[in-house]
């Protein structure tokens, strides 16, 4: 799970968890039907999911990009709601676990569940679908591998294969010091079949991801067609001689079996073609765009933006382009280009609201990129009550045109009410800094850690608060009280962290 361009830390991690995960393992000769127990809880499973995610939130690619965060929940919101309806997500999972889609700015196809309801997304993938319902059944299919607890019944096969992969290799061992070719395919012998066995297994997971994947995604709203014009994207790649950028076909294996399954369950019912919806173009160029990471990439969105005036394109593949060219070229800091794009989209997306928003949206942070934080408030507006990325956006605006109170005002609201928020805690962090209120700033910078799952730094920020607080006027009691509580709080999360190695 590379780019061409440099080494990505975020699918390095998923490519371990994977391998770790998805049956690279040996397997037994009987094969477990999949209503078999996992001898996994689910608490262990959500531990293993964090220890993880801890290691993604580090990750320099590891991306909480407001719009494109917001818009992922607008799919996988009502996934969950239809999963839960129709029985697929008993209440402890829904309790114990996460349920978190973590975005990776890596121009790779892939997606990937991991124990515990957490859930990576590369904006690459992101790119490549041309419609949300294309995108929804991504999710579905990876929702389903978590509520079926594939993970947790592989993880569950590979330990009682453990045994009988170790004679194996025992035996070649053995056999290698009277006759070391026999040996040495022995020991190769038994890793093949056994891979073979596990592969076997991945597959019945894969189909039964699928059928209730496809269940999920209808009950959720939306069009089944998207299983199968993503199943048809990642066939033809499949076909392709898969160079890399697919990882995805490596980890969810593609069969005919399984793309025909889904072309016969379609056959069912006449449905009409889908029609993308301008929001998700727009979306999937801005994925585009911010999972691009060389200059010379960037300059070609921005050049195929200029050139899309006279291409005879329809509007919304047009709106899409200049979207993607004017987010380019404010990364590139020209701005002026990059405000002349930003001019053109306008009249290519009005009528449409949610799009009309996005390009709001867009020309308020070029505005903060450009260094003209008052325009960016004209674009947003009031941030009181808005919605996330108005919120985080509009914060920035304030903090730099003096106004540091009023962003800290309304992101105290919001974490209050998201109190796992770190994007927000962070932007809360730097409004407390412009006003000189130290002990809140870090204070705040601790819950940045602690949404993150890092105990052991979150609780190094809090002991910092607790000594500013030893400083005469540095704080009231009240923040004092709430800073020793966290801090217990946080230290006993930290043991129990400990005793799970």
């Amino acid at each position: 799970m590379r780019t061409p361009a440099r080494p990505r830390r975020l699918a390095g991690t998923a490519a371990l968890a994977l391998a770790l995960l998805a049956g690279l393992g040996p397997a037994t000769a009987q094969l477990p039907t999949l209503g078999d127990p996992t001898d996994l809880s689910t608490r262990t499973e959500r531990q293993i999911g964090e220890r993880i995610a801890r290691e993604l939130y580090r990750d320099p690619d590891y991306l909480d990009d407001p719009v494109l965060v917001e818009y992922v929940q607008t799919l996988w919101q009502p996934l969950l709601a239809a999963a839960r309806v129709r029985g697929e997500l008993p209440p402890e999972l829904d309790e114990r676990y996460a349920w978190q889609v973590l975005l990776g700015r890596d121009r790779s196809i892939n997606a990937f569940a991991l124990p515990g309801g957490w859930l990576g997304l590369h904006l690459g993938l992101v790119s490549v679908t041309a419609n949300r319902d294309e995108l929804a059944s991504v999710l579905a299919h990876e929702l389903s591998h978590v509520t079926q607890r594939h993970i947790a019944r592989m993880m569950t096969q590979q330990n009682r294969q453990a045994p009988l992969v170790m004679a194996a290799m025992v035996l070649g061992a053995l056999a290698i010091s009277k006759n070391p070719d026999a040996g040495q395919a022995l020991i190769l012998g038994g890793q093949a079949a056994a891979a073979q066995q596990q592969l076997n297994f991945s597959r019945d997971m894969e189909r039964e991801a699928d059928r209730v994947g496809l269940g999920v995604l209808t009950q959720a709203g939306f069009e089944p067609q998207g299983f199968v014009t993503m199943f048809d994207k990642l066939q033809q790649a499949s076909r392709l001689n898969d160079s890399g950028a697919f990882p995805y076909l490596r980890t969810h294996p593609m069969t005919t079996e399984r793309a025909a399954d889904m072309q016969s369950r379609q056959q069912l019912a006449a449905r009409p073609t889908i029609v993308p919806t301008l929001q998700h173009l727009l979306a999937a160029a801005r994925a585009r765009a911010l999972s691009q990471a060389g200059v010379d990439a960037q300059r070609g969105l921005v050049a195929e933006a200029q050139a899309s005036a006279t291409s005879g394109q329809p509007s919304p593949r047009l709106a899409a382009s200049v979207y993607a060219g004017a987010l380019a070229a404010s990364r590139l800091r020209d701005h002026d280009v990059a405000a002349r794009l930003a001019a053109r989209l306008r009249p290519l997306v009005q009528g449409d609201a949610a799009a009309e928003r996005m390009a709001r949206l867009l020309g308020a942070e070029l505005a903060l990129a450009a260094g003209a934080p008052a325009r960016a408030l004209e674009e947003i507006g009031p941030i009181t009550g808005a919605q996330r990325p108005e919120l985080l956006l509009g914060a920035q605006a304030l903090v730099r045109t003096g106004r540091a109170a009023e962003a800290a005002q309304a992101l105290q609201t919001w974490v209050s009410v998201q109190p796992r928020d770190a994007g927000a805690w962070q932007q809360l962090a730097l409004a407390h800094a412009a006003q000189g209120q130290r002990v809140r700033a870090v204070r705040a910078e601790a819950e940045v850690q602690v949404a993150q799952l890092d105990y052991a730094a979150a609780l190094d920020r809090f002991k910092a608060a607790q000594d500013l607080l030893r400083t005469p006027g540095a704080g009231d009691h009240i923040e004092a009280s709430i800073i020793d509580t966290r801090a217990r709080h946080v230290q006993s999360l930290l043991r129990e962290q400990a005793l799970e190695r």
